[in-house]
């Protein structure tokens, strides 16, 4: 393994610390997001009450004038079907603006299960780095397939969420291919690393 510099691993221990307080910050925003979404699919299904509330009334409605109109003029009675007509336009562009929220929705929890699945089943990563600080400037807030976990004293940081370890040692030997020669494979299961793995 390679000799690390005093002021290098001081450095390094920073940037763990760094991402660490990124990681929590994360962990922040999709209880946050999560409440949202639990805030909008209330709000969702209460609309969807209500609309078809309205829209069972009005179908009622418009039935019962319907027959109360069956002896006036052929105008009015037109007239009835315009605006029953018109008020089934409305509905219907209303049900579809709630479909395609629903969808959006759908996406959002997607990702709420994607992140439960990766604290509760084993998966593979490789690690490349581990520093003693937690302070790490590697992370961005935009990288959401990467691991930052506490070894003691250690603080790993990982590349990739894979379900195989096959998966995990192709990905590991690109990475030594270009330069992460101290790159290894380890399996990790609720947020903690179980055992280092064979590389090949």
């Amino acid at each position: 393994m390679p000799f690390i510099e005093e002021s290098d691993l001081l450095e390094l221990h920073k940037d763990i610390d760094k991402a660490q307080i990124i990681n929590e910050r994360l962990l922040d925003q999709i209880k946050f997001k999560n409440k949202e979404l639990k805030k909008s699919k209330i709000q969702r299904n209460v609309l969807a009450g209500i609309t078809a509330f309205f829209l069972i009334g009005g179908l009622a409605f418009t039935s019962f004038t319907a027959g109360l109109s069956s002896s006036s003029s052929f105008d009015k009675q037109n007239n009835n079907l315009l605006v029953s007509i018109d008020s089934l336009d409305a509905i219907k562009t209303r049900i579809d603006n709630l479909k395609l929220q629903n969808e959006e929705l759908s996406l959002v929890k997607e990702f709420y299960l994607a992140k439960e699945f990766l604290q509760k089943e084993k998966i593979y990563s490789v690690q490349v780095k581990s520093f003693v600080d937690n302070n790490i400037t590697l992370a961005s807030e935009a990288l959401t397939n990467t691991l930052f976990v506490k070894t003691n004293p250690f603080y790993s940081y990982s590349l990739g969420n894979f379900e195989t370890l096959q998966e995990a040692q192709s990905f590991r030997k690109q990475l030594v291919d270009i330069g992460f020669q101290d790159a290894f494979v380890a399996s990790y299961k609720d947020g903690k690393r179980i055992q280092i793995e064979d590389p090949y």
